[in-house]
């Protein structure tokens, strides 16, 4: 007797009864399983990978390290909660037909969305339009190919070259964006361009407080396109790559001036 109470011949049972000990065994085992594949799923998850194919003006010419185009948008998304990665493949001095050209090597195998910015350098030097053009048109229609999705940026041709030229050069963008059904930025120099206070010496680069003009206005388009990479992963329309692990592909060679 203990506490005034018999104890000989009662059995002690948890609040489960008889079978307690195989319920126990049984969520022990569910616990188990469950925190297994949520570890799973957190370390599947990757952040997006965006690859920004350009010229200085992606590249960041002249500009201090961590403060180029895709490092100050990268920080931005970050700021706002967006676990992703912006990879500047920007190449200072080439135009759409170098673009193309090594658009396959730069992509790798590792990149869910691209952000084009192409052909301000064909204007610059006065080349054919339907040129660029064409150069332009095969950059999408790789990229469509394959199935990344796509931020295309607006360019505009120097008002001096000519009505003629600037009409045919300026109206490539739009059109293009249209015939391929693409996120389109109809001027990536918007608010910049011209202002002499948010351009370098030259006149033509963004100075460091242009590059954030540049992110600002650009900064709800990459949201978007985003949103539009999310929306395709979760389709399950599109493996992305990002989710399951990156390639070691080296870009350094495009932060070169």
């Amino acid at each position: 007797m203990r506490n005034g109470l018999p104890t000989k011949g009662v059995r002690v049972t948890t609040r489960y009864g008889r079978g307690g000990g195989l319920v126990n065994a049984i969520w022990l085992i569910l616990s188990i399983f469950l925190a297994g594949i949520n570890g799973i799923a957190a370390a599947d998850a990757k952040p997006a990978r965006i690859l920004a194919i350009g010229t200085s003006l992606t590249q960041g010419y002249n500009l201090p390290p961590g403060r180029d185009f895709t490092a100050v948008l990268q920080a931005q998304l970050k700021a706002k909660g967006h676990d992703v990665t912006v990879v500047n493949a920007g190449v200072s001095g080439d135009t759409s037909a170098g673009g193309l050209a090594r658009l396959d090597w730069a992509l790798g195998e590792d990149f869910d969305g691209v952000i084009v910015e192409l052909g301000s350098n064909d204007a610059l030097r006065g080349l054919g339009v339907e040129q660029t053009r064409t150069n332009l048109d095969q950059v999408l229609t790789k990229l469509k190919t394959r199935k990344v999705a796509v931020l295309f940026t607006g360019m505009k041709s120097p008002r001096n070259l000519g009505p003629e030229y600037v009409a045919a050069f300026d109206a490539v963008y739009p059109e293009l964006a249209k015939k391929h059904g693409v996120l389109f930025y109809p001027f990536f120099l918007e608010g910049v361009a011209a202002n002499l206070k948010l351009n370098q010496a030259d006149g033509i680069h963004p100075n460091e407080e242009g590059t954030k003009v540049i992110v600002r206005g650009m900064l709800p388009y990459v949201e978007k396109l985003l949103a539009k990479i999310d929306a395709v992963a979760e389709a399950g329309s599109i493996v992305s790559p990002s989710k399951h692990g990156a390639a070691s592909h080296d870009h350094s060679r495009f932060c070169q001036p």
